[in-house]
This record gives C-alpha cells, sequence and structure tokens, in this order.
C-alpha cells in the first residue's frame, strides 16, 4: 500500500477546511496510508523585506526537510511547477508505484511559497493552478485530487 505524506506549514484555521479534510482523509484510508503533518509558520509582520522572507522560508524548510521520510519521493506544490489534468496526475503517482516508490511526500508552503533546496529536492515539482490559492485551501484541493487519483486507477464512477 502506498504511503502519502502531506507536509504543510501552518494549522487549517477554518471549520469548513477541517471538515473537509475529514472527509477526504477518511475516503483516502483504505486506498493508502496517508498522514498530514503540519509544521509551524514562521511569524512575520505585515511588511518584511527579502531578507526576512528568506529567513522565513529556510527555517520553514528546515521543518519540513526534518519530516520528509528517508527514500520519500518529494513532490512540492509550487508556482514553477508543472500543471496536469487529473488522469495525467493518476497516471503519475500509479507510474511511481511501478517504479518502486511506495513513499510519497507532497509539500504545501506557507504564505511565501516553499524554500528553494526543498523545490531542488523535488522528484517532480507540482503546481495546482496558474491562480493564487490559500495554502490551507491547497491542502482540501490535494487532498481531493489524490482521492480521485487513485479511483482513477481503480477505475470508480468518481471521476467522470
Amino acid at each position: 500500500m502506498m504511503n502519502i505524506h502531506i507536509i504543510v506549514v501552518g494549522k487549517l484555521k477554518e471549520k469548513y477546511l477541517t471538515e473537509g479534510c475529514k472527509e477526504y482523509l477518511k475516503r483516502l484510508g483504505t486506498l493508502c496510508k496517508i498522514n498530514i503533518i503540519e509544521v509551524d509558520e514562521y511569524k512575520l509582520g505585515d511588511n518584511p523585506k527579502p531578507s526576512e522572507i528568506d529567513i522565513c522560508l529556510k527555517k520553514e524548510g528546515e521543518n519540513i526537510l526534518s519530516k520528509i521520510p528517508k527514500n520519500s519521493a518529494v513532490i512540492p506544490l509550487c508556482i514553477e511547477g508543472k500543471q496536469m489534468p487529473s488522469v495525467k496526475f493518476a497516471d503519475l503517482i500509479s507510474k511511481l508505484a511501478v517504479d518502486g516508490v511506495s513513499d510519497i511526500s507532497f509539500i504545501i508552503g506557507g504564505s511565501y511559497g516553499i524554500w528553494d533546496e526543498i523545490k531542488n529536492k523535488g522528484k517532480f515539482k507540482l503546481s495546482m493552478s496558474e491562480m493564487t490559492f490559500p495554502h490551507q485551501l491547497a491542502r482540501l484541493m490535494l487532498l481531493e485530487q489524490i482521492y480521485r487519483a487513485f479511483s482513477i486507477t481503480a477505475g470508480t464512477k468518481y471521476h467522470k
């Protein structure tokens, strides 16, 4: 069974996001082993300097790096990543499994993105959209797409 880790900066704050994530975690429970790992968000003032943002990204990034399981395929969600339809995303996960990868770590950064060192570790960089979404919403969207990917692979009617 595939091990999926979603390593995220920050905690969910909105009830609707928490409930949505719980629902997809429940659905995914029979398809893979999945866990969410939250790391602390580095706090910055209202108008941080670029150097302060760099420090933030490094601190959050070091925390993320410490949570990535050994031999896990790293897939950061970042603006430089590749967008793909759900069927191609399902193919990506299936191909990783066929290639012997049993552990995938998806990385969702904080408000300022993801430290470059983590992006460089990425087996594949994923972008959900050219649009900007709150990182808390990205967690729910990613869970839904992972569920959809496993449903596509299994041939269930969820994906139409």
